[in-house]
């Protein structure tokens, strides 16, 4: 490690990982880059934990093309991370997304799938009669109608992409240190560098903040700005059962909860309440969660539920956007040379390879080429205007 580099990133998880690689890729950049990750095992990384998915049902036209970039990047994984003869693989399973809606909930499927459509992505509306005939395992009383993701939908393994993209970045020459950003060094209203708990002050042409739930917002301190993430406990169980659901798509329930197959088994969870959803960094899995909500959720909608065996449970943290759910992208006005990646609440692994593309965009050719993110930027939280995301799940 030198004591100078074009480019550190704060945080080597997913976000931080594919801003290094797309940095290191690109002809047009050509610098150095410093990736500081606290922990190297990834023990307790929200994209070591997260449940994976790649979809485009979205009703943001920017979340629709990130998840379209994000599934032509996972497809042809091969092409882009592969190492020393050693072929990428992240496992992707395109059996596609399933949201169920009640009648209150087809307007606004209506409209979401019409944007979807605009956009290129491959989305069929499904009547109950439609949703019998497809998906016989799925009880469609109560039910108006779902949205299904003929292509490009599906889950992969999350830990299995973090470590690709940072295998990659590290073969095209970007360093990692295991070390800690303790704070960050400035120059009146420039950020000029980093100063690590074990290596010191370093300078750095841009400063990347990707640290993610626990710290993303503590490293915007170390500039003297505030951005609202926190960090968002979720639980996730993995539950026997005697039928095979191998073959079925990620099913989202209208009240929220989740499952996908898992292996041999079914993985699956929800959000708590929003009243009983603090900021919290502990591991200690919401329990009551899947005995109040997920359970009898499953076992109403789907009768191969009727017996099940939780095998497994854990959790991972959500970076959490307080202000509106959606990624905050972009330089940060009001401190020169520090970029933010972060506030991903839960949509960071399947936004990974458009938000590396991007802010290599940004440091290297001084703005967005491919997908223009402006939208995302730092300045709509300074105006007050949201991003409203109807479908976030």
């Amino acid at each position: 490690m030198t004591d100078s580099y074009d480019v550190v990133i704060v945080g080597g998880g997913a976000i931080g990982s594919a801003i290094a690689y797309f940095l290191m890729a690109e002809p047009g950049f050509g610098g150095t880059v410093l990736v500081v990750e606290r922990d190297p095992s990834y023990e307790y990384c929200s994209s070591a934990r997260a449940t994976g998915g790649v979809r485009q049902q979205f009703s943001t036209p920017e979340n629709i093309d990130i998840g379209l970039y994000g599934a032509q990047f996972v497809k042809e994984i091969g092409e882009h991370l592969s190492v020393g003869g050693e072929t990428a693989d992240v496992s992707f399973r395109e059996q596609g997304y399933l949201i169920l809606a009640t009648a209150p909930g087809i307007p606004a499927l209506s409209e979401t799938l019409a944007v979807q459509r605009a956009h290129g992505a491959d989305i069929t509306f499904l009547d109950p009669d439609a949703l019998g005939r497809r998906f016989p395992w799925v009880q469609t009383g109560g039910l108006a109608g779902a949205s299904f993701g003929e292509r490009n939908e599906g889950w992969l393994d999350p830990y299995g992409l973090l470590q690709a993209f940072r295998r990659k970045a590290r073969d095209l020459g970007a360093e990692y240190a295991h070390d800690e950003v303790v704070d960050l060094t400035r120059h009146g209203r420039r950020i000029t560098g980093a100063v690590l708990r074990d290596g010191g002050a370093v300078a750095a042409g841009v400063v990347v903040d990707a640290a993610g739930a626990r710290n993303a917002a503590q490293v915007a301190a170390m500039a003297g700005v505030e951005i609202p993430v926190e960090p968002r406990k979720r639980s996730a169980f993995v539950v026997a059962t005697r039928e095979d659901v191998s073959a079925w798509p990620l099913t989202i329930h209208p009240n929220g909860v989740w499952g996908r197959p898992e292996g041999r088994g079914y993985l699956c969870g929800a959000a708590p309440p929003e009243d009983q959803d603090p900021a919290v960094w502990d591991f200690d899995e919401h329990h009551w969660l899947f005995e109040d909500i997920v359970w009898p959720t499953l076992y109403e909608r789907i009768p191969a539920f009727e017996a099940l065996r939780v095998e497994r449970s854990y959790c991972c943290h959500y970076d959490f956007n307080t202000f509106d759910q959606n990624a905050i992208i972009g330089r940060h006005p009001e401190a020169e040379g520090l970029i933010i990646a972060t506030g991903f609440s839960g949509h960071g692994l399947m936004q990974s390879p458009a938000t590396g593309r991007a802010v290599m965009e940004l440091i290297a050719h001084g703005g967005y080429r491919t997908l223009d993110l402006t939208r995302f930027g730092v300045e709509r939280i300074t105006a007050g205007e949201r991003v409203l995301e109807v479908a976030v799940f």
